[in-house]
């Protein structure tokens, strides 16, 4: 059947060789580690950490674990498609390549959810942040301006205009090129890095082990719910996948970026809840689920840092905002380049060499949700969005070692079948810990797709025309 229809491994490859379309390879395993911490240290750290310590208790540790277990696992089986398969596209060319093309169309569809309302999400917590920061040195934004309608209860609020501008701003950056956007990114990676280093120095030493006590106040349960919503930071690791096409040296590069980010970024979640409920008892996070971080050093008496937390706090959702959008933008543009979107989104910028129109279109829609929608829920549901990709990357890998069990490859995600099939164990079992309305909402998305897959893709894809 043609939805069973699949890209030749062996084209994607002299593709990959010749790079015949165009995008640039700027970047290095330095540059691809930066990119993952530049999308996973954010949200989690800043706003998110509140949240899992009202549900889960000291041992929200644990669920950081769990969550950073399922994209361990599913990491590896990433770094050997993108290592072995260097092109655009991340998980949707993978799937393109050993599970056909409505799969593929299914999670590019997937990714296209993901990435979009992440991006949307992350830049209404960067909103957030970047007021408190502005209050604290005396300016004040109109009230009307502040927030999305209907976002807060009591009060008049028209759009949320800090969130609208800083993803055009991430938009026109991306849209330059690859080479200033990996210079913006590093630099402000290592700026929250340092940031979060700074607190962990600040507050360790107001430690009070009474207060992990009970460490899992909520039973094991209360860690397994807790691990799926704790999954939403670290999302975007994925991303750095997407930018295979842009990579020197991808067999090396890519194996080394992918998982160097995921551990560091595990490593200090780790440290930095064990920090936070061993300063503050978990209950009391309750009073401050946005802004946590501030609330331990308030406890701490460490009031001097705050001003810096904000800091680090906006500049590091800001990484994550550039390199969501740059993500949507490179999968999008492998979608179009097959046909199974419109051709003029994969159109470069002559003097550019970027995906002009396509980052364009994303980054505007990202900033109008981030604008004028209240995103209450959207965090479950970019989190279930996330953990279907991984678990479909998990099973390619399977496939691709049965049906090319030659190929000659980069990196070898270990163990296989066990590697990605505890990967496939753990995405599920996460999945099934979010709500009903999550899966209502995520199901009626996919259905929309199904039906443009049908009544557009299927016949404008390239491999129809063959």
């Amino acid at each position: 059947m043609s939805i069973f229809r699949k890209k030749s491994i062996e084209d994607l490859l002299l593709n990959a060789g010749s790079n015949n379309h165009g995008l640039k390879r700027e970047l290095g395993a330095w540059d691809l580690t930066m990119l993952g911490i530049g999308a996973i240290i954010g949200t989690g750290i800043f706003v998110l950490t509140g949240t899992g310590a009202v549900h889960a208790g000291p041992a929200l540790s644990l669920s950081f674990v769990i969550a950073g277990l399922a994209c361990l696992f599913a990491a590896l089986s990433y770094a050997e498609f993108a290592s072995t398969v260097p092109v655009s596209g991340s998980t949707y060319t993978y799937a393109y390549a050993t599970l056909g093309e409505f799969a593929a169309w299914i999670i590019g569809w997937d990714l296209i959810l993901e990435y979009l309302l992440a991006v949307s999400a992350v830049s209404a917590g960067w909103s957030g942040y970047f007021q408190s920061f502005l209050n604290g040195i005396g300016i004040n934004l109109p009230t009307v301006l502040t927030a999305a309608p209907g976002s807060v209860d009591g009060v008049t609020t028209f759009i949320n205009l800090p969130a609208f501008l800083i993803v055009m701003a991430i938009t026109l950056l991306i849209s330059r090129g690859m080479k200033e956007t990996k210079r913006v990114n590093n630099i402000m990676v290592i700026i929250k890095i340092a940031v979060v280093v700074l607190f962990i120095i600040a507050a360790v030493f107001y430690i009070k082990p009474e207060n992990w006590q009970p460490f899992m106040p909520f039973g094991i349960s209360g860690v397994f719910s807790t691990a799926a919503l704790m999954f939403f930071a670290f999302i975007g690791f994925d991303a750095v996948a997407s930018a295979a096409e842009e990579t020197k040296n991808p067999g090396r590069n890519l194996p080394r970026g992918i998982i160097g980010s995921l551990i560091i970024c595990v490593v200090l979640y780790m440290v930095v809840s064990l920090i936070m409920t061993g300063v503050v008892p978990y209950i009391q996070f309750g009073t401050a689920l946005d802004h946590p971080v501030s609330l331990v050093l308030q406890v701490a008496g460490q009031n001097w840092i705050a001003g810096i937390i904000d800091v680090g706090a906006f500049i590091g959702m800001t990484t994550v905002i550039l390199v969501m959008l740059f993500g949507q933008s490179r999968i999008m543009f492998a979608m179009s380049r097959d046909g199974l979107m419109p051709k003029s989104l994969s159109k470069l910028h002559k003097k550019y060499k970027t995906p002009y129109a396509v980052t364009w279109m994303f980054g505007f829609i990202a900033a109008l949700l981030g604008a004028f929608v209240p995103l209450g829920d959207l965090a479950e549901l970019v989190n279930i969005g996330t953990l279907t990709a991984f678990t479909m990357i998990s099973i390619a890998v399977i496939v691709l070692r049965k049906t090319n069990p030659d190929m000659k490859r980069a990196f070898y995600c270990p163990m296989v079948p066990i590697v990605p099939g505890l990967a496939i164990v753990f995405c599920v079992f996460l999945m099934f810990q979010l709500g009903s309305h999550t899966w209502i909402r995520f199901l009626i998305w996919m259905a929309i797709g199904v039906i443009v897959y049908f009544t557009y893709s299927r016949k404008h894809s390239n491999l129809h025309q063959k």
